[in-house]
């Protein structure tokens, strides 16, 4: 499954090492199978605020872009920009082939409905007390993503 490195850089001011790191990544993608979806093109903001830049880029796998990011070949390269940007990075896995948005309300659904059942505060099976996992940013397994 697609997994993804997304970054939501702030702000900065030019400086020949930003330069020297985009000239350089490429290079440190390539054995990962790591390509640029989205790199610091003109975004348009409909809720909230978005200062700064986005970067997406897609890796074959979760495995791969964990690799790419602890790669000495990336992490030689990391402070040129991390020196002179502050921003957000995450590791993400995309979802699969197929994916329904339905069957993750219908696992939402059956939480809501499940603790409802329960009196405020009394532990799910997990033993997490009185709530839902979306609440705790937990969304439920799709059949089959997973080993």
């Amino acid at each position: 499954m697609t997994a993804y490195a997304i970054a939501r850089l702030r702000p900065a001011a030019p400086h020949p090492d930003i330069a020297e790191y985009m000239e350089r990544i490429p290079a440190t993608l390539e054995p990962f199978g790591g390509r640029f979806l989205v790199h610091v093109t003109r975004h348009e903001v409909k809720e909230g605020t978005w200062p700064g830049d986005v970067v997406v880029i897609a890796f074959p796998g979760i495995t791969e872009a964990r690799d790419w990011w602890d790669s000495p070949a990336y992490r030689e390269i990391a402070p040129l920009r991390s020196r002179h940007i502050e921003g957000d990075i995450i590791l993400i896995d995309g979802v699969p082939d197929g994916y329904d948005p339905a069957v993750t309300a219908a696992a939402l659904r059956k939480e809501l409905d499940a603790a409802a059942d329960r009196p405020l505060g009394t532990p799910d099976a997990s033993g997490y007390g009185g709530d839902v996992p979306f609440a705790r940013g937990v969304a439920p397994e799709y059949p089959g993503e997973r080993p």
